[in-house]
């Protein structure tokens, strides 16, 4: 059995890490032609600032008194420049948006192993075509561009990574540092003859990052005093810069000026997923080459922004995120990056039609080589026979397109030509999409054989081991006929000879010879097999229907769960009427009115507001002073019922409220020092970690016994969750543990005669290492039942107080008790341990349940992971590769967390297996006390 878990890991491994193959390869090709427009530029130099997590509508909306929070970029709206919206894709994170503004592309998730920093995958990029880039900012973000720069042409200077500092008294410094350093740089310029001439030659770069907005965003809000007042010291700062710029080159009329922003933020301070808020980006450009200011009576867009903004008379021009990147080298002269696949907004170059013309034609030209290259990847890659072509752009259509869009130049008709470019840049992207995606059906036909495949086997193996159907008369030793196994050897041979043929990656081997392996150990079953048959056959038809469509229902609604949080809630409240439908509640009256107490009180939670969106400092308090009166509950119980604690363990117990007690004070004074922008308290930090450490060893130290070791649990973890708490979610773990114990007393009872109370035998009950395996019983249906609770409570465990397949549903502030500093990674890791926490109280539970009603862990857990597994298959069937990039992202995440569940189950049941069975002994010899 251990062997077959750990085959069953490996799988599962394989199975996640399928949908990076499928959905998450990298789109970047390498070996296309550098292109550039064979006319001169109408600038010398460009200027880009990037405002991090700048929302469009903050920027141009007028404040309450009716003045903008930014003069100066306001007047060049209306009086030097052109200005838009940006649209930016999901990911909303800093390195995919500024990969996109600077590179031209949207950049795949692969990204994200390392925290959004590295290259994963070499690029080229604006600063890297430029002849200079000097660049200031986060440490971040320039280093990535640095990296990725051929030859020692891009400049970056940094400032200390722990300036990144939410709790700091004032985040608008890292702003002030870039403009201070930027002056400082032009002042060195005048008395250095070897830097004047480079900041003097043409196609140079000059790149701003602006991290104050961001840094203010998360720690305040976007609705803060300090995020708007930011935004008027970003506004202030870009004046002088541009002051500076025309002072140093004599206002030649030569520099262009490009202010964005790689992303925005939601009302709650976070940003990541497809919210509006954070995929609208301000975009406003000036100087040479750029459009002036376009008086107009109507515009062509729906939204109510315009007149929110008052900008109704001002032409508004949206672009796409990736559409900088061209427009940027065009206004410099540069090549086109070579994994752009963004279309020159040629609305506002200010120049000849011929220019546009040109620019245009390059552009088309540079996203067809990205097309060519990927087609001819990928023909010669294929077997001739099964290979098909893009049929909407064959070469003749594209020698075609090309030659007329040369002959529109010649005749000057200028407008057709950014027509007919336009439409062969759509060709050439939908081509692109066609061959990046070509192998997507193959591989997904084959994962999900697989599945089915391990779904089947896995059954078998519980009708076989774990169940009471009966077995007919077969003979002893018959071992499956030789040819079965030969012809899954040939089918294997053939499906890797077929695959080396054409050159297939080592991964695609594994999803394509997987399902053999699998499929032969379920025909090998082919016994077990006839069994199921005839066991079903002689089942009630219409009692197999009922229960197959229960069980179908119970399945879809916690799929439905992971789009609509109320699902969680309707199987709540279907869960307290349950003891009174089938009639148990008149078994133990109390235990089942508690059950539908508690069910009801834990359905409310899935209908708050996502966690974080309200900070409610006082219920953080309510909860830990519950904690206590919990823990007072404990000692009092104990001490009615005459049970001995040693010495050791009433000293734990006196801690675990200790700990609770500071961690209260630590919230509290963490949120006000942080209000008063004096920063996280070292004395707190160390507090905070200190009890994070000891939250998985005080509970070791407890008795085994049932009761007890599950309310030190509870005691420990929830020290470390009122850390990380900044609302009502507190009280979650709180009321899902209450609902825990009465479903452990529940599922006792279900099992009792009616009229025998099984109260007494509760609280003997010992966790220990050494079951015995006599005790255990064959599965029954109502099996099923206890492993769909198991799954559905960890459901409500995940999504109770959020939705956590939205990045954007993660709150920074979560972590404030322990640590401040930008950090990802560690950022992440703390509040991925926050949304365990209730996992693992779900999962010692589980464990009770296990105990009390003598039933296998292996057989139980192997019903939890079919009802995974056919979860799993639902959320591969519905990866979406079209529609808005909300519902791609969202449709992907949702079978990541699926799987990511059915693997970690595995760890976190070893882990409440640790908690609750083992036992550490303090120093000493134990000395027994009455309580």
């Amino acid at each position: 059995m251990l062997l077959f878990f750990a085959l069953g890991l490996l799988i599962h491994f394989v199975f996640f890490a399928s949908i990076f193959d499928i959905y998450f390869t990298s789109p970047l090709v390498h070996g296309m032609t550098p292109q550039f427009t064979p006319l001169p530029p109408p600038a010398k130099r460009l200027v880009l600032f990037v405002a991090d997590g700048l929302r469009a509508d903050t920027l141009y909306e007028l404040d309450e008194d009716g003045n903008s929070r930014a003069p100066f970029i306001r007047n060049v709206i209306m009086h030097e420049g052109s200005w838009g919206v940006s649209h930016t894709r999901v990911p909303t994170e800093s390195r995919p948006g500024h990969v996109a503004l600077i590179a031209g592309f949207y950049e795949d998730v692969s990204a994200v192993a390392k925290g959004w920093k590295e290259n994963p995958v070499e690029f080229d990029s604006l600063f890297n075509e430029s002849k200079y880039t000097w660049s200031w900012g986060s440490p971040d973000i320039l280093p990535m561009f640095a990296k990725g720069a051929s030859g020692d042409h891009v400049y970056t200077y940094s400032y200390d990574a722990q300036r990144e500092d939410f709790g700091a008294h004032d985040a608008t410094k890292l702003d002030t540092w870039v403009f201070d350093k930027v002056k400082d740089f032009f002042d060195a310029a005048r008395n250095n003859q070897s830097l004047f001439t480079k900041v003097n030659e043409e196609k140079v770069v000059f790149f701003l990052h602006l991290l104050g907005i961001d840094t203010n965003g998360h720690a305040h809000r976007p609705s803060s005093r300090e995020y708007k007042d930011n935004i008027k010291k970003v506004d202030d700062g870009v004046k002088e810069i541009v002051s500076i710029f025309k002072h140093f080159y004599g206002d030649d009329g030569k520099t262009a000026f490009i202010f964005t922003s790689d992303h925005g933020m939601t009302d709650w301070g976070s940003h990541g997923a497809g919210h509006p808020s954070e995929t609208l980006t301000p975009f406003v450009t000036w100087g040479a080459g750029i459009k002036f200011p376009q008086n107009v009576s109507a515009q062509q867009y729906d939204d109510e922004f315009l007149k929110e903004w008052r900008l109704e008379n001002w032409k508004r021009r949206d672009v796409n995120q990736a559409d900088i990147a061209p427009l940027m080298a065009s206004l410099i002269g540069v090549p086109f990056p070579l994994n752009s696949v963004g279309i020159l907004p040629v609305g506002y170059l200010n120049n000849t039609g011929l220019f546009k013309a040109e620019s245009m034609f390059t552009n088309a030209v540079q996203i067809l080589e990205q097309f060519k290259v990927k087609m001819t990847q990928k023909k010669e890659a294929t077997l001739p026979f099964l290979f098909t072509p893009f049929k909407l752009l064959s070469d003749s259509q594209q020698l075609d397109i090309l030659r007329k869009a040369r002959s529109y130049i010649k005749q000057e008709k200028f407008d057709e030509v950014v027509s007919l470019c336009e439409e062969l840049i759509d060709l050439a992207l939908r081509g692109l999409s066609y061959y990046h995606t070509y192998d997507r059906l193959f591989l997904g036909i084959n994962v999900a054989v697989g599945f089915v495949g391990w779904m089947s086997y896995t059954s078998l193996l519980i009708i076989k081991s774990h169940s009471n159907i009966p077995k007919g008369t077969r003979k002893e030793g018959k071992k499956p006929h030789c040819l079965l196994l030969y012809s899954f050897i040939a089918t294997g041979v053939l499906v890797a000879c077929f695959l080396m043929i054409q050159a297939c990656p080592w991964t695609y081997y594994v999803y394509c010879l997987l399902p053999v392996p699998i499929w032969y150990a379920v025909l090998r079953e082919h016994e077990v097999i006839q069994d199921l048959v005839e066991s079903l056959l002689t089942f009630p038809r219409s009692h197999f229907v009922a229960y197959l469509l229960v069980f179908t229902l119970g399945i879809e609604v916690l799929v439905l769960s992971f789009f609509y949080r109320y699902m969680l809630t309707a199987g709540l409240i279907v869960f307290a009427g349950w003891p009174f439908l089938t009639q148990l509640w008149t078994r133990a009256k109390i235990t089942f009115l508690s059950w539908a107490f508690f069910s009801l009180l834990l359905a409310v939670f899935p209908l708050m507001p996502v966690v974080g969106r309200k900070p409610n400092l006082s219920l953080v308090m309510g909860a830990g002073f519950l904690v206590l009166l919990l823990s007072l509950a404990v000692v009092t119980t104990l001490g009615k019922r005459n049970i001995k604690l040693v010495k050791g363990e009433l000293l734990v117990l006196l801690l675990q409220m200790l700990s609770t007690v500071l961690s209260m004070y630590v919230v509290y004074s963490t949120h006000h020092s942080l209000l008063k922008k004096e920063g996280l308290p070292l004395m707190n930090q160390i507090v905070s970690w200190a009890t994070l450490a000891s939250s998985l060893v005080a509970p070791l130290l407890s008795s085994t016994a049932l009761s007890q070791r599950l309310a030190s649990i509870l005691l420990s973890l929830m020290s470390t969750y009122l850390l990380l708490s900044t609302g009502y979610e507190a009280l979650f773990p709180l009321v899902l543990s209450c609902l825990m114990f009465v479903w452990i007393q529940v599922e006792q009872e279900t099992l009792q005669q009616p009229g025998v109370s099984c109260k007494q035998k509760l609280t003997s009950i010992q966790f220990t290492c050494d079951t015995d395996i006599a005790q255990f019983r064959q599965l029954c249906p109502d099996d099923i039942r206890r492993a769909f609770f198991l799954v559905f409570f960890l459901l409500t465990a995940f999504f109770g107080t959020g939705n956590i397949a939205s990045i954007n549903s993660f709150d920074l502030a979560s972590v404030y008790c322990f640590l401040t500093v930008f950090s990802p990674f560690m950022m992440g890791a703390l509040m991925m341990w926050k949304i365990l926490i209730p996992f693992v109280l779900v999962m010692c539970a589980f464990e009770a349940v296990q105990i009390t009603t003598q039933l296998s862990s292996k057989g139980l857990f192997l019903v939890v992971l079919i009802i995974s597994d056919i979860m799993a298959l639902h959320f591969f069937f519905l990866v979406k590769d079209s529609g808005s990039w909300l519902d791609i992202g969202t449709s992907i995440s949702h079978y990541v967390i699926v799987m990511s569940m059915t693997i970690f189950l595995v760890f976190l049941n070893g882990l409440a297996q640790l908690l609750t069975t083992k036992k550490l002994q303090l120093c000493g010899k134990p000395k027994s006390h009455l309580m």
